[in-house]
């Protein structure tokens, strides 16, 4: 069964870091595109950072130079890492299965995690 599954959510005080993870499991997730995404109640979902199949990275200007995203294949696990964390970062983090990383939206999902919650509060 085809699984996508974030975790590392969390309250973290404004500047503070965290790292999500993205565990796959019924697919060798290093032969796709994953991306990252957040959502608040009431708004549309945005995509954050793309990695590709072949590890070239991209992010949305929001999160430029504070946001990483990396793969280890062989956990089968990417993971998105979140430094200088604001309280505008507050969102539930979604990861989610993409044909490429063309674009870092969500037109070419295909399969989705259930999301994390993220909390930048003090």
């Amino acid at each position: 069964q085809l699984q996508l599954v974030e975790s590392g959510g969390g309250l973290v005080q404004p500047g503070g870091s965290l790292r999500l993870s993205c565990a796959a499991s019924g697919f060798t997730l290093n032969y796709y595109a994953i991306g990252w995404f957040r959502q608040a109640p009431g708004k549309e979902r945005e995509g954050v950072s793309c990695i590709s199949r072949w590890n070239s990275t991209h992010y949305a200007d929001f999160v430029k130079g504070r946001f990483t995203i990396s793969r280890d294949n062989a956990k089968n696990t990417v993971y998105l890492q979140m430094n200088s964390l604001k309280p505008g970062d507050t969102y539930v983090y979604y990861c989610a299965r993409k044909g490429s990383c063309s674009t870092i939206g969500s037109s070419d999902v295909d399969y989705w995690g259930k999301g994390t919650l993220v909390t930048v509060s003090s």
